[in-house]
Order: structure tokens, then sequence, then C-alpha cells
């Protein structure tokens, strides 16, 4: 695809063009640090085909040392639609937070949510977001006025951010989304560095608690993917299913046993069923939540 131009048509082919390159530049940045093999899901999924002739999808899936799994999932639908879905899990013996790279692009605007997401609730746990938060606020404040928040966000939405998290909405520029590489390159590189100096964990207990906050992440992920009906109207219900849960989110039918409701009971219905209403829990913030320390503001 064509670099994107100023114009906002432009912009969209540019948004396909540097979320592509994106993908190819933490590949090669990350087989610089250790060698990546093909994850079991990267055969099922590799050449899933769109039901159009006019939307390609290209989904890669890797393994490490250290990296239970470090997946990829671009969609390009020509003069419409660019998306970015990018992810790396740590294995349970590490408590790394998980990357966490989501970008939407249209004609008249680019939506991202870039972050690394805790794996433990940081508002409780502060020996957590002490050991991987603190030193990370710098980056955010480079980022925080040419990527600004995106405006009214709900608690619910919020509940696996970081202090660190992107969220913005901008016109789909070339300027724009240089800006945008340069932020998923450095928290990208960030959560290499935190990977490389990552220590194993013995303690059996620790390591079944790790697995269990992943298999929590990974759950409500599942059940809230905001992506599902835009991969069900390109490729299936059946298959989009099958994506979501064995490929973007690989581990929720393996990591633990527990369902949505039994980590989230607020959601229930009186049948006993899940209500799948949209931030459905909480207030709203219209500007970001967290103070320069990484220190959460309820207001």
């Amino acid at each position: 695809m064509s670099g994107g131009g100023a114009g906002v048509g432009g912009g969209v082919l540019g948004a396909g063009s540097s979320y592509q390159r994106f993908v190819h530049s933490a590949l090669e940045l990350t087989r610089l640090r250790t060698v990546l093999k093909p994850h079991p899901s990267q055969e099922k999924f590799r050449f899933i085909q769109p039901n159009d002739d006019t939307t390609v999808l290209n989904a890669l899936s890797y393994s490490a040392p250290k990296i239970r799994m470090l997946r990829s999932l671009t969609v390009e639908k020509k003069n419409s639609v660019q998306v970015l879905d990018f992810a790396a899990f740590s294995e349970p013996e590490y408590d790394l937070p998980i990357f966490c790279a989501n970008a939407f692009t249209t004609p008249a605007q680019s939506i991202v949510v870039l972050d690394l997401n805790p794996l433990y609730d940081i508002t409780v746990d502060i020996d957590y977001k002490d050991k991987y938060y603190m030193d990370l606020m710098p980056l955010v404040q480079k980022y925080s006025e040419l990527l600004p928040w995106g405006g009214k966000i709900t608690s619910e939405s919020l509940r696996f951010f970081s202090p660190v998290v992107i969220w913005t909405i901008f016109e789909p520029t070339e300027c724009n989304h240089d800006v945008l590489f340069s932020a998923l390159m450095d928290y990208y590189k960030v959560w290499l560095q935190l990977t490389d100096q990552a220590t194993e964990e013995n303690d059996a207990a620790k390591i079944v608690r790790n697995g269990e906050a992943q298999h929590r992440y990974l759950t409500w992920r599942t059940e809230k993917d905001p992506g599902y009906p835009l991969l069900k109207k390109l490729i299936g219900e059946s298959q989009a299913k099958d994506l979501v849960s064995e490929f973007l989110f690989e581990g929720v039918n393996s990591l633990g046993s527990k369902s949505f409701l039994d980590y989230f009971p607020e959601y229930a219905r009186d049948d006993g069923t899940v209500n799948k209403k949209r931030s459905m829990i909480g207030k709203s913030f219209e500007t970001r939540p967290w103070d320069a320390t990484g220190q959460f503001n309820a207001g």
C-alpha cells in the first residue's frame, strides 16, 4: 500500500502502511533479542480469508523463551478501514504486563489504545505498580501532548489500563501516524527491556496466581472485544469466534477454567447470562485520571 499523505483519504492508506511497518519492525526487534518460533495458532489462522476481495487479513503468532505468545492481526479494507491488534503475553513464570496495541482507522479518524496492561490491580497492588510503572511515567508524558487523551471513557474500559496508557483519537494524517509509529516502537522497546530483565518465578503458588491473572484478563477481553462485530462481518460468526478465543486471546480455554461471571459477577443477569451492555459499570473520565506520578485520581 502507498504511504499516506496529509489529507484524510491518504491518511487511511498511510495508517495501514504504518501498522504493517510496526509489525515488521517489532518482530525484527524481537528477533535481535530472542528466538521466535511459530505459535501453534499460526498454522490455523495465518491464511484466513475474508468474505470480500477488498479486505486483507494478516495473522501472525509466535512464541519464545519467556514469551507465551506474541501475535498480530491487521485488517486492511480498501479505502475504508485499517486495523491493528498486536499483543504480547509472557509465560506464567513471569508477572510481566501485557503489551497491547489496538488501532482502528477510518477516513475520518484513528482510534488508538496503546498500553502495558497490568496483570494485577495497581490501585490495590502498589508493589506491582512501583515495580513496572514508576520509571515509565516520563514515557507517557512524552506523548501526552502529541497524542492527547481521547475524551470520555468509562471506568469499565479503564479496568485493565495502566498509568502509561495512550488512549487517543486523531485525524489520520501521515504526520499523526508517524507520531503513533514512534509511540508504538517506544512502548514495545520498553516491554522487551522488561522481558529481558525479568527473572523466572520458582514459587509454584505465584506461578499459578500469574496464570490465573492472565486468564482473567483474557476472559475479559474475549467477552468485551470491540472488534468482534467487524470480524463477524468479514469472516463469519464461527471463524470470528475461533479467531477471538484461539488466536487474539489464546489461553482463555487453557490457562484456567473460570467463566466470565466467576471473575465479574456484577455482570450477571437474573437468568444467569452475561449482561452484554457495554460500559455499564462505574463513572466516566473525560481527562487522564492518573497524575504525573501514576497516582489514580477517581475524582
